[in-house]
């Protein structure tokens, strides 16, 4: 979060004056369309970085002020007693901790410290992680931790672009994985210029060090769009703003959904926005895990938290025509009560005089959606309460929305705050955050529940990495937030990101990467195996932009664990006409996928069938093969019955087609087989046939023999597949 882009070493203060603004509620109801700027297809990200030049004032850091949406608020014991507070101690969190890795930071990969807080934020995807900071990211092999790419500042991926997205590195990140197409989306803004713009990158593949499509949105000249939140959607890329005018008053949230479909293609986008008034604020948008979507035009949420309360809102973004678009809400649900945390510098540290910032005026990102195999969905969200971190789910968001289940997790006296939550396939749910207290510096820890824990409680939290140094120098920013996710690859590991401090001092932060997956997830701890029948397809000679016959491909599901299908494609020339396989296969059960070929050029054409999914091998394949072909022959057979030895038959035609759109050659016209009982009698075409042209050969019958004689016409050509064959047949009587 920025004040005005306030920036200054840690020695400098921002003063901001606040202007009073009141909209008119009939301006909030009216939808608003804010078209791109421009976009374009970026060169790889490697190249990127090396048009990137360095950045302004690399060696003197600055501090990131937080835009209050409300009045500020001391640090204050709980004025009503809060009755989600755990009060049962449950076994040890029943997860296993996996890879953990420094993430960007002090002295870490060459990264450049230039900002307090980071704004941790990151995500898995296919076969990598990508982590953003403030104001770096950088992409690491999601298997080994190796650093693969990076650190690279957020402003490359706009090498080349113009504009503020160009030129600035604001800040305020968000990396996304689209689990539905399996691309990258990274965003942050541009305001240290005019106008204030939104800077968003969708990569072409699932590969993050590849090709974006990249895209600028404009805000104006005096709508600041502070503190961005970004979720992925079926119908959209939903992303939510706190709005202030000219940078200083809060005049509310602003819920926007842009063009996913567009912006996958990578062509023109725009944004449909709904204002909302000054009482609302910090709205987060649904992000789904889980291979499972939710219904056919099934809205987006929205939500926030309220007095004693939770809100949710509903997003119906049409792009096709915007203003049939709505934004409907809210609708309250009452919640144990509660005080929020502080926002700012109430978290006590070690020997240190200054507290950090808590930013409890707001949930923690993300807003997690999952739909379910017995089709309950359910939202999960956290906040930061005085007396710990408190989280919720909702079910039923699309019908009569009800709390599931909450609770408030404080464990013992420290403090615990900056909470990222998500559920994986099974119903397990995750909570990771800061601890920091008197005696405990500032560290990264986890907590997690099973379905069959009692409601509103979790496990006993385990240490992701202790912290060993307090923040000091004046310096109280510390977030603002975190990022919990879920592996496309098994929908079942969990990976965290967080800042932690190793050291006393300011502008030292580092970061910390870790994954851990519980034990029952994916059915007991067993394991999905896919077996595909057949595991390659041979469609033979098919004319360029004919369809061939189907066939068919069986996957079974041999495996003790269900299997979470996150794609099924094929590449070009290829095309899936029927697919019963879902979002999830259960262990034991099959499905098929029914393909055809249609060549769009001559000659051998191979292809693939792959199966994305959370079994070993993913993604398994099946060869494909076909060769298209130009010339076609109508018919493909000529009868001429019974003729008298030594008499010759009336002739009969075969047309000669060019299917394809070049010419083709054709090196020779003959008679093949019994030659002496066959002959060309008439041949309109000549040495070589035009793109979509035709001619045609006469042939005549006149047997030398008794009995059954066969022959065939064989046009030799290059237009893919070898000669071109009618086969001839006649009787000699």
């Amino acid at each position: 979060m920025k004040a005005s882009l306030c920036r200054s070493s840690a020695a400098v203060f921002c003063v901001i004056a606040l202007l009073a603004i009141v909209l008119p509620n009939s301006a909030l109801a009216q939808v608003r369309v804010i078209q791109e700027v421009k976009h374009d297809v970026s060169a790889p990200l490697a190249e990127l970085h090396r048009l990137t030049p360095a950045q302004p004032n690399p060696f003197s850091p600055r501090v990131l002020k937080v835009l209050p949406t409300g009045p500020a608020r001391a640090a204050a014991p709980s004025a009503v007693p809060d009755a989600a507070l755990q009060q049962n101690v449950l076994p040890p969190v029943a997860a296993t901790l996996g890879l953990s890795i420094e993430g960007l930071g002090l002295g870490q990969y060459g990264f450049l410290m230039q900002f307090a807080p980071p704004d941790t934020n990151g995500t898995v995807g296919a076969t990598q992680y990508t982590q953003w900071v403030n104001a770096e990211f950088a992409v690491f092999n999601k298997t080994t931790g190796a650093l693969i790419a990076g650190p690279t500042f957020g402003n490359a991926l706009w090498a080349g672009f113009g504009g503020g997205c160009q030129t600035n590195n604001d800040g305020d990140p968000i990396v996304q994985y689209d689990k539905i197409a399996n691309r990258w989306i990274l965003t942050q803004f541009s305001v240290s210029t005019l106008p204030y713009l939104q800077c968003v990158a969708v990569s072409t593949t699932s590969d993050a060090t590849g090709t974006y499509n990249r895209y600028a949105f404009s805000f104006g000249n005096s709508n600041f769009p502070d503190y961005p939140k970004m979720s992925v959607w079926p119908d959209a890329y939903y992303i939510s703003f706190n709005m202030f005018l000219n940078g200083a008053s809060f005049i509310g949230s602003d819920a926007c959904a842009m063009d996913r479909a567009a912006m996958l293609a990578g062509t023109t986008a725009k944004i449909i926005c709904f204002q909302q008034n000054s009482s609302i604020a910090s709205l987060l948008p649904s992000d789904m895990d889980g291979t499972i979507q939710p219904a056919a035009g099934e809205p987006g949420f929205f939500m926030n938290f309220g007095t004693n309360s939770v809100r949710l809102w509903k997003f119906h973004a049409d792009f096709a025509t915007p203003t049939n678009s709505t934004f409907s809400g809210p609708t309250s649900l009452a919640v144990a009560a509660f005080t929020q945390q502080c926002t700012s510098a109430c978290i006590p540290q070690p020997a240190a005089s200054s507290f950090l910032d808590a930013l409890g005026d707001r949930p923690m990102y993300r807003l997690a959606y999952r739909k379910f195999s017995d089709g309950h969905e359910s939202l999960v969200f956290n906040h930061s309460v005085t007396t710990g971190v408190r989280w919720y789910e909702i079910q039923k968001p699309n019908g009569t929305p009800t709390v599931f289940q909450q609770g408030t997790f404080a464990p013992d006296a420290s403090k615990r705050w900056m909470g990222g939550i998500a559920m994986d396939q099974t119903g397990d749910i995750a909570l990771g955050y800061s601890v920091s207290s008197t005696s405990v510096h500032p560290s990264v820890y986890f907590t997690g529940r099973i379905p069959s824990d009692t409601a509103g409680s979790m496990e006993s939290e385990q240490l992701v990495v202790a912290g060993t140094g307090s923040q000091n120098g004046g310096l109280s920013r510390w977030g603002d937030y975190s990022a919990m996710t879920i592996d496309p690859a098994d929908d079942c590991t969990f990976w965290y990101t967080q800042e932690y401090i190793k050291a006393d001092g300011s502008f030292n932060w580092n970061t910390r990467i870790a994954n851990f997956k519980f034990a029952n997830c994916g059915g007991g701890g067993g394991n999905p195996i896919v077996a595909l029948s057949p595991t390659s397809l041979a469609f033979g000679k098919v004319l360029i932009g004919q369809t061939s016959a189907s066939q068919t491909v069986t996957l079974t599901n041999t495996g003790n664990a269900t299997l979470n299908l996150s794609s099924v494609a094929v590449t070009a020339n290829y095309a899936i006409q029927a697919n019963t396989c879902g979002a999830q296969v259960l262990a034991g059960n099959k499905c098929t996928v029914t393909l055809a070929f249609k060549p769009t050029k001559k000659n051998i054409l191979a292809g693939t069938l792959s199966f994305t999914d959370n079994a070993a091998g993913s993604p398994q394949k099946v060869s494909l093969t076909g060769t298209g072909v130009s010339i076609s022959l109508t018919p493909t057979g000529l009868s001429f019955g019974s003729v008298t030895v030594g008499q010759t038959s009336a002739p009969q035609s075969v047309a000669v087609a060019n299917v394809s759109a070049v010419s083709v050659n054709l090196t020779s016209i003959k008679i093949t087989g019994t030659t002496t009982d066959y002959s060309i009698s008439a041949n309109t075409c000549g040495a070589s046939l035009a793109g979509g042209a035709n001619c045609s050969v006469s042939v005549v019958f006149h047997p030398t023999k008794k009995g059954a004689r066969a022959g065939k016409l064989n046009i030799a050509n290059n237009g893919g597949g070898g000669n071109a064959l009618a086969a001839l047949s006649g009787t000699g009587q």
